[in-house]
């Protein structure tokens, strides 16, 4: 009892070609149409005739064409009778005891629809008479999100409390039909007419799937910024929508199972904006600076910025000034102190004294060839040192 495939994938729209009259989706609908009822077509001049989905309701004999992207669902009294995930050409027979629901193979579909056709299955044998459904089973784009205050999270990338606004949509999939139709799907949808649209905001299931992602987005920006297979990186959210939709649709699960009493996953995500809170902003930056002084690329900024502050400071009180601010002490050798640690350092050299004339003058000489002082501050203090 159930459906015959009469013909499977591109082969339905041919045969249907044939058949006098056939029940299939109705012209017009949006993208976004996650459910909606069958309608009945004329002969083959006449196909799409009838646009306002004035039935559903299919008896022995009907014929079904199930396109690409969806699966066709029957039902008596609220109960689940029949369902294929495989496009193509059925007859309904509700006699023919080698009829059966058909599923797609060696897909999540199977292996997730077989779980739910045993539990809600139809006990009986069904009537003649059976209302039809279509179901999408494609991605279902521009489901949107939005948040009107900063949400907050631990961020383990800033070591921080972090907050921020944030924007954008996500697409959805009906991974069980069955499970979405009849622990989620509200009766009036399940009438001639009506079309089950996420993004409807007349909608009220639907309104309550966007309250849940908006409460999700705070655990989701946890699990994805410190997860260290995502390297702990806040930054890089905007640019994996299919790694952040993990994290957004596990974060839906673990709080509202979507998958497991809904059939419904998020897959992929595309981040209109992020704003963060001025202390986010101000942690971003301290920390960015922090990982552009880290590594080699670091020790060439480090010995930059001093030798131009040496620069600066003999410019400004000239060589009295250089010395003052304890480079004597160290000579060019202090800068290898400043230096990270990217090889094995050097063994230390002794600190000359400072009242030393021939350290001062080695110190100053080595300062010259270094282009730190000009000839001129070279002579200056060879005159002072040995007192001429």
């Amino acid at each position: 009892m159930g459906l015959i495939q009469a013909a499977a994938g591109a082969l339905g729209g041919t045969l249907a070609d044939q058949w006098q009259d056939f029940y299939t989706v109705p012209d017009g609908l949006p993208a976004t149409a996650a459910l909606f009822a069958a309608v009945p077509r004329g002969t083959n001049a006449g196909r799409g005739a009838n646009t306002r989905g004035s039935t559903h309701l299919i008896t022995d004999g009907s014929r079904i064409v199930v396109p690409e992207g969806y699966g066709l669902l029957l039902m008596q009294d609220g109960a689940v009778t029949a369902f294929t995930a495989e496009a193509g050409a059925y007859e309904w027979r509700s006699n023919d005891l080698q009829s059966r629901s058909i599923f797609s193979g060696g897909t999540l579909f199977e292996s997730l629809i077989l779980q739910s056709w045993e539990r809600f299955k139809f006990g009986g044998q069904p009537a003649s008479q059976q209302a039809a459904f279509f179901v999408a089973l494609k991605e279902l784009p521009d489901n949107r999100f939005g948040t009107q205050s900063e949400i907050y999270w631990d961020d383990g990338y800033l070591n921080a409390q972090v907050g921020a606004l944030t924007r954008g949509s996500y697409t959805l999939q009906i991974v069980d039909p069955i499970r979405f139709v009849k622990g989620f799907v509200p009766a009036r949808y399940l009438q001639a007419g009506q079309v089950f649209d996420f993004t409807d905001l007349d909608n009220a299931a639907a309104s309550q799937l966007f309250t849940e992602v908006v409460s999700s987005l705070a655990p989701a920006f946890s699990r994805y910024t410190n997860d260290p297979a995502q390297g702990n990186r806040i930054t890089r959210i905007q640019q994996d929508s299919v790694g952040f939709a993990a994290s957004l649709s596990e974060a839906v699960e673990s709080a509202y199972r979507w998958k497991s009493d809904r059939g419904l996953v998020i897959v992929k995500t595309a981040i209109v904006s992020i704003e963060y809170d001025a202390h986010t902003r101000e942690l971003l930056k301290t920390v960015q600076r922090a990982d552009a002084l880290a590594g080699a690329r670091g020790n060439s900024n480090l010995q930059a910025s001093v030798a131009a502050g040496i620069q600066a400071a003999g410019q400004n009180a000239g060589v009295g000034g250089i010395m003052g601010m304890g480079i004597a002490t160290g000579g060019l050798g202090g800068l290898a102190g400043l230096q990270q640690p990217v090889a094995a350092p050097a063994a230390p050299v002794a600190a000359p004294v400072a009242d030393d004339p021939i350290a001062r003058l080695t110190q100053a000489k080595r300062m010259l060839d270094a282009g730190l002082i000009t000839q001129a501050d070279y002579d200056t203090l060879k005159a002072k040192v040995l007192g001429l």
